[in-house]
């Protein structure tokens, strides 16, 4: 079956979490990606844990469909053997800090002269200019540095860390398969590449177009939980069940705030919580954890009020609602012929592969395409 990405290629230089899960999403709507690693230990995420086979089990879920080569970036003579690859890929993606690739002769200006028709983009923190260009950070710094953190982070006493790495993959790995296939739409039209510049922590103030709209308007600026998506109303809150886990409760418009007060029993008298907040969410957490999470999930499946019980991970991987959707169905495979459930990807089913099972590459496995033609391969790793 045929995919939108039949016969472009991509060359990762990536590593980690933003680049290479961005080429995950192109290689499942068919890009042939081939992994540049260094040699002896390949990239770092194979020796993170839990170990699964050889590699680590979020190696393999990052990596499934992608080809691997081994190769001395540093060494002139290993470069050099690039050099026709670079000449028929269609996509560069790189996550080094800026000017790491220019002291290796592999920055944007010298691959398209190789290549002018390359789509290279760079992965970082902070982008390519800029005062902080070349600081380093993970998650948690680009988060912090463009304000998110801060409107929800907990109390000195119980400080919240979030549980999504939201800047490598919200302010990295989207934008970056985003750009890049708009890159492709306009090198269909004009024949040119580019190169595309992605700073998660640039893309993080999109996710607050609500702070800002609030803090520019009003001159009063979001603070820590004390606003309406965060916390600061008993309308969009968790409350604590008698078993000790949670009613995510969202019953923000009039009408599901109706129903929901009616559920659990509110007190009239404390319905219209425009009166006395703080009252309102006190009475209403003490009815929530007063029963336990069976009790509020039975009632809120009948109830149409926006209003759950929190799930573990776990007991979402049984849901038969994701299952229904197909989410689920795809596997990865070890070295050894172990499997387990694919990460699940946001390729609609009508432009991803027909690969329901693949295996993320052996370190250098993919070597001999140095000394074949540059059209594309297909190998035992990109099953």
């Amino acid at each position: 079956m045929a995919t939108p990405l039949d016969n472009i290629r991509v060359l990762d230089f990536s590593t980690l979490l933003p680049g290479p899960m961005a080429t995950l999403f192109l290689a499942e709507a068919g890009a042939e990606v081939i992994k540049i690693e260094r040699p002896g230990r390949g990239e770092e995420m194979r020796s993170y844990l839990p170990k699964w086979g050889e590699d680590s089990a979020n190696f393999a879920m990052l990596n499934r469909g992608k080809k691997s080569m081994a190769l001395d970036l540093k060494d002139p003579a290993e470069r050099d053997r690039l050099i026709p690859l670079l000449k028929d890929a269609d996509i560069v993606i790189e996550q080094f800090r800026p000017g790491v690739m220019a002291r290796l002769c592999l920055s944007y200006e010298e691959v398209a002269a190789i290549n002018p028709g390359i789509i290279y983009c760079s992965i970082t923190g902070y982008g390519q200019s800029g005062p902080k260009a070349a600081r380093a950070g993970h998650d948690l710094n680009y988060i912090g540095d463009s304000g998110l953190l801060a409107l929800a982070c907990g109390t000195s006493d119980t400080p919240v860390i979030p549980p999504a790495l939201i800047a490598d993959i919200a302010g990295g790995t989207y934008p970056a398969v985003f750009n890049i296939l708009l890159a492709l739409r306009e090198r269909d039209r004009t024949g040119k590449g580019g190169h595309i510049d992605i700073a998660m922590s640039d893309n993080l103030f999109t996710f607050m177009y609500w702070a800002q709209a609030e803090g520019q308007t009003t001159g009063k600026w979001p603070g820590n939980g004390d606003s309406l998506v965060t916390g600061g109303t008993c309308r969009y809150r968790l409350y604590p069940t008698r078993d000790n886990r949670f009613v995510a409760a969202a019953p923000l418009e009039q009408k599901f705030w109706d129903i929901f007060t009616e559920t659990i029993g509110l007190d009239p008298a404390l319905r219209d919580d425009s009166k006395d907040g703080q009252a309102t969410t006190d009475a209403v957490a003490r009815i929530i954890n007063a029963h336990d999470a069976d009790h509020w999930q039975a009632l809120f499946e009948q109830a149409d009020c926006c209003c759950s019980v929190v799930q573990s991970l776990k007991d979402a991987l049984s849901d038969p609602h994701f299952k229904s959707r197909g989410l689920l169905d795809r596997q990865v495979e070890n070295a050894s012929g172990d499997r387990t459930m694919a990460l699940p990807v946001p390729v609609v089913p009508q432009y991803r592969t027909s690969q329901e099972t693949s295996r993320a590459p052996a370190l250098g496995a993919d070597n001999a395409l140095m000394h074949q033609s540059a059209s594309p391969v297909t190998t035992e790793n990109s099953r």
